[in-house]
């Protein structure tokens, strides 16, 4: 009941969600190396969540891991984080500050400070969901907003259909075959054709801003 309550909570945050329930299901899903970051329990089926970190960070894996859980001895508190985790909540808790939480860590991986990502005329606050282009205020959908904050993420990077569809949708969410192209259109109509590049036969980019050189390996670029 929790797990689901997490996962609901999170999408309407505008989170991609997957979910497993054990874990020896946890260690394929993260073998997978397509999730930006670990929401851990520790009191798992098949394998407990420690062994799962332990063996996570054995691998190298330095994706962030937040462990939830309802032991909430400081002894359990200290051998999660000894272990590897980033950080650590105790049940019960609000799901706004998971999300707080899970945005904290996604920033400090990403090595930013700063809530609001800018890059150019663009702002992007992932905390209030805003949207701002040259200071006024942009209305997007929660897939736009998903999509433009995964683009601004990585400024320059070409970013293919299917990573694109990793930051919209989870595993067990249907996905129609123009969708990515579907919300992409909508974005560039809202935000200005020109933020955003196609990469003929490889993805999409977030534009430099004018006057910085611009290339692409692999593909041609489309307005």
């Amino acid at each position: 009941m929790i797990g689901a309550s997490i996962q609901h909570g999170l999408r309407q945050d505008g989170f991609a969600v997957d979910w497993v329930q054990d874990g020896r299901a946890a260690e394929l899903a993260l073998g997978e190396r397509v999730h930006d970051l670990v929401v851990l329990d520790l009191g798992l089926p098949r394998r407990e969540g420690l062994d799962v970190l332990r063996a996570l960070r054995r691998r190298g894996d330095t994706r962030p891991v937040l462990i939830v859980t309802a032991r909430d001895a400081v002894a359990d508190c200290v051998a999660g984080l000894d272990a590897g985790a980033d950080d650590y909540l105790v049940k019960p808790f609000e799901l706004s500050e998971l999300a707080a939480r899970i945005r904290a860590l996604l920033r400090r991986a990403s090595g930013r400070a700063d809530p609001v990502i800018a890059f150019g005329d663009i702002e992007l606050n992932p905390v209030t969901r805003e949207t701002r282009v040259r200071g006024e205020a942009v209305a997007l959908s929660a897939r736009e907003f998903a999509l433009l904050e995964a683009l601004l993420a990585r400024p320059g990077a070409i970013l293919s259909r299917a990573q694109l569809e990793q930051k919209l949708y989870g595993w067990n969410e249907e996905i129609e075959s123009n969708a990515v192209d579907v919300h992409l259109h909508a974005l560039r109509r809202k935000i200005g054709a020109e933020a955003i590049r196609n990469v003929r036969g490889v993805g999409w980019m977030i534009a430099k801003p004018l006057g910085a050189a611009t290339s692409a390996r692999g593909g041609e670029i489309d307005p």
